[in-house]
């Protein structure tokens, strides 16, 4: 189910001159609500406090919306990615048009890039750049989380277009076309049986 939690999504902090405390040595902050529609430049620091930003769960691959393009001048979008123990994210694919930048949060992350089979641990940072197929799973027997930069923005709606027609993979060639993604659906039982994994895609 896409869930929404919309008083979550960002929080704006107001200036050091509209907040304050009587007790010494600490800050009080005061935050109203900025939705995610609100495009940049802001005139005051954002926040994004953690479990903030709508989520959809695709089984063992969940997304987390952090950064939309709308926030940075479409320059990047940031989505947080929490795998269960030996998930597969997605079939092998491919993206035309961005660039992507994983960071590993927990757990680790086993990735194949090419011909080449990487893993990385918390505090790495894996590059997947456009026209490179490629593919990533959780490598472990414990949860892992990831931090993906999109760069320029836009594949973060990808996800939002995908929700409403998961698990129906007879919709997608449409929203594939979309947004310049080549997917290998006949990848999947390989991948699963090379590195002992388990996926959230249907058959």
């Amino acid at each position: 189910m896409y869930t929404h939690f919309w008083e979550d999504e960002m929080v704006h902090a107001l200036s050091s001159s509209n907040v304050g405390t009587n007790k010494p040595g600490r800050v009080k902050t005061v935050a109203t609500i900025l939705p995610p529609s609100t495009p940049a430049p802001y005139s005051a620091p954002v926040v994004i406090p953690q479990g903030a930003g709508a989520r959809f769960n695709l089984g063992g691959f969940g997304i987390n919306w952090k950064i939309d393009g709308v926030h940075t001048d479409r320059r990047f979008s940031i989505i947080q990615h929490p795998l269960a123990p030996r998930a597969l994210a997605a079939p092998l694919h491919r993206h035309h048009r961005e660039d992507e930048y994983s960071f590993v949060l927990t757990g680790k992350l086993g990735a194949l890039l090419g011909d080449d089979v990487v893993i990385a641990e918390p505090g790495t940072w894996v590059f997947k750049p456009r026209g490179q197929w490629h593919t990533y799973w959780n490598a472990g027997d414990v949860p892992c989380e990831i931090i993906e930069v999109y760069s320029p923005a836009g594949f973060e709606d990808y996800f939002r277009e995908l929700a409403p027609i998961w698990p129906d993979r007879t919709k997608s060639a449409e929203l594939l076309r979309k947004y310049q993604l080549d997917l290998d659906f006949d990848s999947v039982p390989g991948l699963c049986a090379r590195f002992a994994l388990t996926s959230a895609r249907p058959n």
